[in-house]
């Protein structure tokens, strides 16, 4: 296992704290996130102690959700597949206490989170540990000047691909056209194909539709799911 180098200052974009918070979430804040959290991820005298605590030895699948939001969908799959291990990195506060009331709801026990920029639980994971990755619905950062600050862009999608295996699969979904453009154009070169785009009523067949994914519809804009698979 190659260790990578220790966690680094960087500009993080992201929304962290929304409405206030009902006083059900801050219970769930203060009783569940200590220890659903993978430790490790920014202690710089031990960056090696997240590979430790997910279990490597194990044998486990290993999967991450880039950006969980509510968590419908991380506590889906973390209850469809019992056998595999789960990371939710999420940095804004509200969705978190979201899924904490819904991982209570629903008793799974195959989940960690990363309540901060994935970027950082980029840094400690050993190389090629993920079968399968989730990025869905992203902050489409619409303006042109912001593209930068997109997912699919090397500055996350290299470090990405470091921390994939071989044959992993990565899946996107976003209902911004251009978000799509941006996608099949950054995606394959950082190390990943293309294995699959569709549209509307061709998810996957485990896919749950969110919320968002509702909202969208409703709206009138399409989603767009797209998979891929680290060469």
């Amino acid at each position: 296992m190659t260790e990578s180098p220790l966690p680094v200052r960087r500009n993080f974009y992201g929304r962290i704290h929304g409405k206030t918070l009902r006083a059900s979430q801050k219970d769930y804040l203060a009783e569940d996130l200590g220890p659903l959290t993978l430790r490790g991820v920014t202690r710089k005298d031990n960056p090696a102690r997240a590979a430790l605590e997910l279990g490597f030895a194990a044998n486990k699948p290993l999967w991450l959700e880039v950006g969980f939001g509510g968590g419908e969908h991380l506590v889906h799959m973390a209850a469809q597949n019992p056998g595999v291990t789960i990371i939710g990195a999420e940095p804004f506060v509200n969705g978190i206490a979201m899924l904490l009331g819904k991982i209570r709801g629903a008793g799974v026990t195959n989940l960690w989170l990363h309540p901060g920029d994935v970027r950082d639980l980029f840094d400690v994971l050993p190389d090629a540990c993920l079968t399968k990755v989730f990025l869905n619905y992203p902050d489409p950062w619409p303006k042109a000047r912001h593209h930068r600050r997109r997912f699919v862009t090397p500055d996350y999608l290299l470090p990405l691909a470091r921390i994939a295996a071989p044959g992993a699969e990565f899946r996107v979904v976003t209902d911004i056209p251009d978000y799509v453009r941006q996608t099949l154009e950054e995606v394959p070169p950082a190390g990943f194909r293309l294995e699959r785009q569709a549209g509307p009523g061709a998810a996957w067949d485990d896919w749950p539709s969110t919320r968002y994914e509702q909202k969208a519809l409703r709206e009138g804009r399409e989603p767009h799911y797209l998979t891929f698979r680290r060469l």
